[in-house]
């Protein structure tokens, strides 16, 4: 599970941000929207988020904020692979950083212990690095690095519970690579579940229209169909069955090939009208709505089934409301979520900030300065009027700020216009 995640001197990010998903004292919708994780035997448990709403106006930085753990996770996962450039971008707004690292930190939880994990990049070189555990409930510094004096060369803090050929790790980590991708590829099976949270559990999906059918086409494919088709009828959108049939090029039917995995696939969506006979339509013929509920369902049933955590950007758009609302709901229900999936996500719908859905430290704000920086601050740091406070109400009346200023056009409008 995420609990925290901070980042700094990243796009128009320049000061440290920090989202993060520990639950407050609140005890509203405590048994809804609140994990308790346990982290071993004497150890003190978390109460833990299963959902973050990001909210704020357009170019006010919440697209970044995902970026930049998109960005971590790209890190992570590819560093050892050779990497010519390291996907970091600093803040471009002030001269002074565009030289300085961008730097990136979680705080996680895998194999119920509890992790620090932290590391400062340009594009061309790691500058520091750090890993700090609690197995036991208590902080152990596994490593930490800094750049060395001579260039290309780093000054190396290796703790005694890291276990493994650790020279051999250091001697092999490249300046642009990673110590903890170097060590899990060069066999480290104590730092194998840091990186396997964030190689397996951690899905980052950002951008305008990213969302990909594949996963959930294959999840239809090679695992169980009915519990997509089960998804999709729940979001009430009149689909009764799903086929996936492999396409065939005219190669595949001359030399009789087998299909391999990069074969082209067609998906059929069921409908089954009241009274008549069930007809199929390919899956690009349904709306934007439906595509994307469709690519939804199979990173949406897989990450609730195996406690993932999943990171979207504009979860709204194509989408009603109210099937926003059923995918949120849907990690807020311990009995769809039970192993503490959790959903971080941006949107502009506030027909969701309703407090019988979402607590006030579950809804983030993204606000832009005169310098065109990034503050990220939750809802739960201002004063309510009353307990019962209408929230959507509240943000729309600017109570809370993170919205858009909207002037008036300086050039009128022409009869041409």
């Amino acid at each position: 599970m995420l609990v925290e995640f901070a980042l700094g001197n990243y796009r128009s990010i320049k000061e440290e941000v920090r989202l993060s998903l520990v639950a407050s004292a609140d005890k509203r919708l405590e048994d809804s929207n609140v994990v308790t994780k346990e982290l071993g035997p004497g150890v003190r448990p978390i109460r833990l988020l299963r959902s973050a709403a990001i909210y704020g106006a357009n170019a006010s930085g919440k697209t970044n904020l995902l970026r930049g753990l998109s960005a971590m996770h790209d890190i992570v996962v590819n560093s050892s692979d050779n990497l010519d450039e390291l996907p970091v971008t600093p803040f471009r707004f002030d001269p002074a950083c565009l030289n300085q690292p961008s730097w990136f930190e979680v705080i996680c939880i895998a194999d119920n212990v509890r992790y620090q994990y932290g590391f400062s990049a340009t594009r061309h070189e790691v500058i520091n690095e750090w890993l700090y555990s609690w197995p036991r409930g208590r902080m152990q510094v596994w490593f930490e690095r800094s750049r060395g004096v001579a260039p290309g060369t780093s000054r190396w803090t290796l703790g005694g519970k890291l276990t493994g050929d650790r020279q051999v790790w250091k001697r092999a980590t490249r300046p642009q690579a990673l110590f903890l991708s170097t060590a899990v590829a060069l066999n480290s099976t104590q730092l194998l579940p840091l990186f396997n949270w964030f190689r397996e559990c951690l899905r980052v999906v950002v951008g305008y229209r990213e969302v990909n059918p594949e996963y959930t086409t294959k999840y239809c494919d090679e695992r169980d169909r009915s519990e997509v088709v089960d998804f999709l009828a729940a979001s009430d959108l009149a689909i009764s069955d799903i086929r996936i049939v492999q396409k065939r090029t005219a190669l595949d039917e001359e030399v009789g090939s087998k299909q391999s995995d990069a074969t082209p696939v067609d998906v059929l969506v069921q409908h089954q009208p009241e009274g008549g006979e069930p007809a199929e339509m390919d899956i690009s013929e349904e709306s934007d709505g439906t595509r994307k509920m469709f690519a939804l369902a199979g990173p949406w049933v897989d990450s609730l089934a195996r406690g993932n955590v999943i990171v979207l950007d504009e979860l709204h758009d194509n989408l009603h409301p109210e099937l926003v609302r059923f995918l949120v709901a849907q990690f807020h229900d311990p009995a769809a979520s039970p192993y503490g999936a959790q959903l971080i996500y941006s949107t502009h719908d506030t027909s969701i900030l309703t407090q019988d859905l979402l607590r006030r430290d579950q809804i983030w704000l993204c606000s832009r300065d005169e310098r065109l920086e990034t503050s990220v601050f939750p809802v739960s740091d201002f004063r309510m009027r009353h307990r019962d406070e209408d929230l959507e109400r509240a943000y729309r009346a600017g109570r809370f700020g993170a919205l858009p200023y909207v002037r008036r056009s300086r050039r009128p409008l022409s009869d041409s216009d």
